[in-house]
């Protein structure tokens, strides 16, 4: 089952077919639905490392199908069950491996495109920002800082890609791709969600800086798929520690990848393999957010 020390890095089920595999998540299909299991791997800088971090998979997923049922007033999602004993009679026999990291989910078709919204002046819109004042074209007011929150929410897509870099686009690119009407309520539902989910995890004491959704069209209607507002979709901020002006530690891999910057390595596979204190305190981190959001 590819797992060393209780860690998840890949999945075997032979019977129940060869799954796709994405950075994290192995995908089976299961004829009329599918299948995601999140393993514990991790990626930085676009790349896989040899090693993961145990019980991440779990917590993405736990942290996802809490966020999925707080938004079922907003929007649809893809889940159909999420406890082992709901799942085909097939999957009975990798209970051990699937319990607390997997999700029978509907067969959308996913759209083609990340729906980002930015609440936050941070990372990629920092620095679009102090070059140009825009954050994805869209012209702020002078004088903002970094981490600063936005007046307003920002929606900023991208593209998919399959490999390398997501690469920002404007809505109209957006509309240009999947049709001025989708791509509308897209954006609508996008914001919509971020503003909620903002003000849930503000009373417990996080701010959610920015996130991305990913939808899937089912029976012909929008619902959300795969992740969402986990720590390696999202960037999450303690309120206590907050402080603009600066660069904020976040609940997510920013360990590894600060670790990473002190290396010699030029961001190709293979990557290097973490050391067990690295190992240890993302863990900890990942553990930390999920207790603290969904309490």
């Amino acid at each position: 089952m590819g797992s060393i020390n209780n860690v998840v890095l890949k999945t075997e089920m032979p019977d129940v077919g060869i799954p796709k595999r994405g950075k994290v998540r192995d995908i089976y299909d299961l004829g009329d639905s599918m299948l995601l299991i999140a393993t514990d791997r991790i990626s930085a800088f676009d790349v896989v490392l040899p090693n993961g971090i145990p019980g991440k998979g779990r917590v993405l997923t736990q942290i996802s199908i809490y966020w999925f049922r707080q938004m079922e007033d907003i929007v649809k999602n893809h889940l159909i069950a999420t406890d082992v004993n709901d799942f085909p009679d097939i999957l009975m026999k990798y209970r051990e491996m699937l319990e607390g990291r997997s999700m029978l989910v509907k067969k959308a078709r996913p759209m083609p495109v990340e729906c980002i919204v930015r609440g936050y002046l941070t990372g990629s819109g920092w620095k679009e920002y102090k070059e140009r004042n825009t954050v994805c074209g869209i012209r702020l007011r002078k004088g903002l800082v970094e981490s600063e929150r936005l007046e307003e929410p920002i929606f900023a897509p991208s593209t998919k890609a399959e490999e390398g870099h997501d690469i920002d686009i404007s809505f109209d690119e957006m509309a240009g791709i999947i049709g001025m009407e989708t791509a509308g309520r897209l954006r609508e539902l996008s914001l919509r969600i971020y503003k909620t989910a903002r003000e849930m995890a503000l009373n417990k004491g996080i701010i959610v800086a920015d996130t991305k959704f990913e939808f899937g069209l089912y029976n012909g209607e929008p619902i959300l798929i795969d992740e969402v507002l986990t720590p390696d979709s999202s960037r999450f901020w303690s309120v206590k520690d907050y402080s603009p002006g600066r660069a904020q530690d976040s609940f997510d891999k920013q360990i590894v990848r600060d670790y990473l910057l002190t290396l010699v390595w030029d961001k190709t596979p293979p990557g290097p393999v973490l050391p067990d204190e690295i190992v240890r305190k993302t863990a900890e981190r990942y553990r930390e957010i999920m207790e603290i959001l969904t309490s």
